[in-house]
C-alpha cells in the first residue's frame, strides 16, 4: 500500500481545497508534524546522559531534520500561493 492509498481521503480533501501540488504538500506537512510529535514524545523518555533536559543527540538530529523539511515545504507552499496570486492579477 502506497502513501497515496493510505492518505487518499486527506489527499482528496486538500487537493480539492488547494490544488494538486499544494494539497500534496499539505498532507506531507501533516505527516512530518505527526512524526515530529512522535519523536518528541520518544525524546521525553530517551534523554541525554550529559544533559537530562535535552533529548539524545540522535533524536536531536532527527527533530532538526524534520523541522527543516517542514520549513522547506512551507516555503514552497508560500511560493506557490504567491505565484497563483500574481497570475490572477494579470
Amino acid at each position: 500500500m502506497t502513501i497515496f492509498d493510505e492518505k487518499r481521503a486527506e489527499l482528496e480533501h486538500y487537493e480539492f481545497m488547494m490544488g494538486a501540488a499544494r494539497g500534496r504538500l499539505a498532507v506531507a506537512l501533516d505527516l512530518l508534524t505527526d512524526a515530529l510529535v512522535l519523536t518528541g514524545q520518544h525524546g521525553v523518555y530517551c534523554v541525554s546522559n550529559r544533559n537530562p533536559s535535552k533529548p539524545r543527540l540522535d533524536l536531536e538530529g532527527v527533530l532538526g531534520g524534520i523541522e527543516g523539511a517542514k520549513a522547506l515545504i512551507q516555503s514552497v507552499m508560500e511560493e506557490l500561493r504567491r505565484e497563483r496570486e500574481e497570475a490572477s492579477r494579470l
